[in-house]
């Protein structure tokens, strides 16, 4: 299991002026839910939210990469998942409304799937 980080630490506790979030840990790093919904997730020390084709575009805009990860067989998958700008690290308001899209998307997701 992963120890939790100073990051991770003030993440929740950044974000806990939003609402409760609560981080568990996951293949070597950390998910992010609140409201029972996964929206976030943090690899190596970098936060990365849940995209969709609603604020997709707004991540691309501000240059921001995608989480991805290599298989055993060589290749790189793309999850839904982009890396928070540096900007919002540096302001919580800014980190609170990347933070809200990302639980929107996951909110989306989930709706999908129960139609199903």
């Amino acid at each position: 299991m992963a120890k939790r980080s100073e990051f991770v630490d003030w993440l929740l506790e950044e974000l806990a002026r939003w609402r409760p979030v609560v981080a568990r840990a996951m293949f070597g790093g950390f998910g992010l839910s609140a409201d029972g919904l996964f929206f976030g997730l943090v690899a190596d020390e970098v936060l990365y939210l849940k995209a969709d084709s609603v604020n997709r575009p707004l991540f691309e805009a501000a240059g921001c990469e995608p989480f991805t990860y290599g298989t055993k067989h060589g290749k790189t998958v793309a999850l839904g998942y982009f890396q928070l700008p540096d900007s919002a690290l540096d302001d919580s308001a800014e980190l609170i409304d990347w933070a809200r899209s990302a639980l929107d998307a996951a909110s989306r997701a989930a709706k999908r799937k129960t139609r199903k």
